[in-house]
């Protein structure tokens, strides 16, 4: 009886590699103590690799996080490659040309497969990547909840509805945050992942030259250096201009100095509610760290819908 019961869940379990499988399982930090024991230590070393090789790919991989969880979940749908059935969320207008680090994902996955075939998703892989990105700049840590599942699909329109851009309001922010199951001050954190990375030209180009009275005129003059009037789309500037590649708590000195690069950064320092929080955070960097990281870890509970089709995926860009 037991061998039998033994063949009947390595058979479900093949199915589910196999097949898609439907339904929202629990999380937990424990969910590959067995089944694959070396996950978390494979991705940190790849990902330290990464890291040392362009710092600019941790900030990425932090957003590549956030742009997958605001589209139907931590699903992995961003990173699945357009399809004649569907099109895919990576030309998106916030993904095109914009979202990078495919390709560190994919070197991660290639040796999960080899250490454990078809039992790490890519959902997860994205989470804890992002972990150790936010760490190895110099930010926070925090226990990754992990057992998502991968979407067997995904929608350039969904990606357009439900990511915030870069001229958003502190209104609108809020709002497409609270769709979400996050609060305004969960925004406020998470919005503190600027404080690494670089945007492109054609992002803040409206802010430095479009006369809005929030801006420093020597920040805004130092970026029309490097951001002409017309041309130069993809040229980038750091997001905090005074520690660009440490994960520290200078983004909100910066909004407080009016030295916002987008918008919506400095939306968050602009005579709202949000204000005070921007000062706590400014003059508090272990609340920073403590609210971003739990901000993470919520932010990361974002599942699919209910009767979503969803599997391992084998290869992060293709459905299995």
């Amino acid at each position: 009886m037991g061998a039998s019961l033994a063949r009947s869940f390595a058979l479900l379990a093949l199915l589910c590699l196999l097949l898609p499988c439907h339904g929202k399982g629990k999380l937990s930090t424990k969910f590959y103590a067995k089944s694959c024991p070396g996950v978390a230590t494979i991705v940190r070393s790849a990902m330290a690799q990464a890291v040392a090789k362009e710092p600019r790919m941790g900030a990425s991989i932090i957003r590549l996080f956030f742009h997958d969880c605001f589209v139907n979940g931590c699903d992995a749908s961003i990173l699945l490659d357009d399809t004649a059935t569907f099109t895919g969320e990576k030309n998106a207008g916030a993904n095109a040309n914009s979202v990078r680090g495919y390709e560190v994902i994919d070197a991660i996955k290639t040796q999960l497969e080899a250490a454990c075939k078809g039992i790490v998703s890519c959902a997860d892989i994205v989470a804890l990547a992002s972990r150790d990105a936010v760490n190895l700049l110099g930010g926070p840590t925090w226990n990754v909840q992990l057992g998502r599942k991968d979407s067997r699909t995904a929608s350039a329109s969904a990606a357009n509805a439900n990511l915030p851009g870069p001229g958003s309001s502190a209104a609108s922010l809020v709002s497409a945050f609270a769709a979400k199951g996050l609060s305004a001050r969960d925004m406020t954190a998470l919005s503190g992942a600027h404080t690494v990375g670089r945007a492109r030209c054609v992002f803040f180009r409206g802010r430095i030259y479009g006369g809005e009275p929030n801006i420093n005129a020597t920040f805004a003059a130092a970026r029309q250096q490097g951001c002409p009037q017309s041309g130069g789309d993809g040229n980038l500037a750091p997001f905090d201009d005074q520690t660009p590649d440490a994960f520290d708590n200078a983004y909100y000195t910066n909004l407080m100095g009016q030295r916002g690069l987008l918008h919506s950064d400095q939306e968050l320092f602009n005579g709202g509610p949000a204000d005070a929080l921007v000062r706590k955070y400014s003059g508090n960097a272990g609340m920073f760290a403590n609210d971003f990281a739990k901000a993470m870890v919520k932010m990361g509970g974002l599942m699919p819908a209910a009767g979503t089709p969803t599997e391992v995926r084998l290869n992060c860009r293709k459905v299995n």
